[in-house]
């Protein structure tokens, strides 16, 4: 194999599909990125049995081949090359000879024939959206998903189709998240639950332009994201995802108006009083014309209180505040509207079409206030 490739193209291709390179594994082989020229293109491949990115490079193919490369290493050379013309040449024993300018490295590969390939999928069912959509509905709602395995539908996130609405879920047993886009043709209906990290590793890829579409394919196992010059395979999350709309609720005893960028601040500066890994709530004391916000921990206390726009009953109820700012950053309106039921039951921020909602509950009042 032998070809050429400017620098830029070279370190793009390799950044992409670095992403499913996997941190750890007993398999040598899924350490490596796959180069491609058997054909009249240039692919550069990576999977790690969960998430597999394949993507395409322009250069020029002066001997077709394949072969398997190192990443880390790969990856670190491509890095610091000059910005130039690369040259990729393979010789006897799987040796890559690497030359940019002045700069010859010599490192060895491994056989292309035994690197694991993505799995064929057959792209029947798709829906369509636009790049920028899918990564702002992934920032949304990733936030929410669990960080651990004790359940590993929480480590996903429910993409819901039916007709032309396209539903993400996230939850963590704390929280819930949704988002509702309107997809501009109607699709079959598909339910499947996308591992957090392979949404993760997508959004970076994303250009998050709204010309630039990315397709979505549905199979039985795994779910397919094609954008640009990139495939990106994930394996779903096997099982039913939890019954959400049996979880939410319409009715509340408090309802109000709040300016968001003023809620965000002011819980911003009260965490200022939290020491990482530190659980005390923010306390919400909230009456006709204003809320009360304040704080008590070791570092001393906080109290501001902003106006509001209020119908219903005055309440006092305590947060976590991080689960407060997560939700209130990736909200676009200047206003957001709170409603709550009472000092135990989850409070919902959401807009009128409820295009966006976010469910958190509160915490024990009565350690709040100790």
């Amino acid at each position: 194999m032998k070809l050429i490739c400017s620098k830029s193209n070279l370190q793009k291709g390799v950044n992409i599909v670095s992403k499913a390179v996997p941190s750890r594994t007993t398999m040598s082989i899924l350490e490596c990125i796959l180069i491609d020229a058997s054909t009249n293109e240039i692919k550069f491949t990576a999977n790690d049995m969960e998430l597999g990115i394949e993507t395409r490079i322009e250069g020029e193919i002066l001997e077709k081949g394949i072969i398997a490369v190192d990443a880390k290493v790969f990856s670190e050379i491509v890095r610091k090359l000059p910005d130039s013309n690369v040259t990729i040449e393979t010789g006897s024993n799987y040796q890559i000879s690497i030359t940019c300018e002045k700069a010859h490295f010599h490192i060895s590969g491994k056989s292309g024939e035994d690197f694991s390939c993505l799995p064929y999928i057959e792209k029947t069912d798709f829906i369509c959206l636009s790049q920028f959509t899918l990564k702002e509905v992934i920032r949304q709602t990733i936030f929410s998903i669990a960080d651990n395995d004790s359940n590993r539908l929480m480590t996903g996130e429910l993409f819901e189709v039916h007709e032309n609405e396209f539903k993400v879920v996230s939850l963590d047993g704390h929280r819930i998240s949704i988002r509702k886009i309107e997809l501009k043709e109607s699709y079959p209906d598909h339910k499947v639950v996308v591992p957090g990290k392979s949404l993760q590793e997508i959004s970076k890829i994303l250009s998050g332009e709204t010309e630039d579409e990315v397709h979505i394919f549905f199979t039985g196992n795994h779910i397919v994201f094609e954008f640009d010059t990139t495939t990106v395979v994930s394996r779903l999350i096997e099982g039913e995802y939890f019954k959400i709309n049996q979880m939410l609720s319409s009715d509340y005893e408090t309802k109000f108006e709040i300016n968001k960028k003023e809620l965000l601040n002011c819980i911003d500066r009260a965490t200022l009083l939290v020491k990482e890994g530190d659980k005390k709530p923010i306390i919400f004391t909230i009456s006709d014309t204003n809320m009360e916000i304040r704080i008590n921990s070791q570092l001393g206390s906080m109290k501001e209180e902003i106006d509001i726009s209020k119908e219903g009953r005055d309440i006092m109820i305590g947060f976590n505040p991080r689960f407060l700012i997560d939700a209130l950053r990736v909200i676009d309106d200047e206003n957001v509207t709170i409603y709550m039921v009472n000092p135990k039951a989850p409070c919902y921020i959401r807009d009128d079409e409820q295009k966006y909602i976010y469910l958190i509950l509160p915490v024990n009042f009565n350690a709040a206030v100790n």
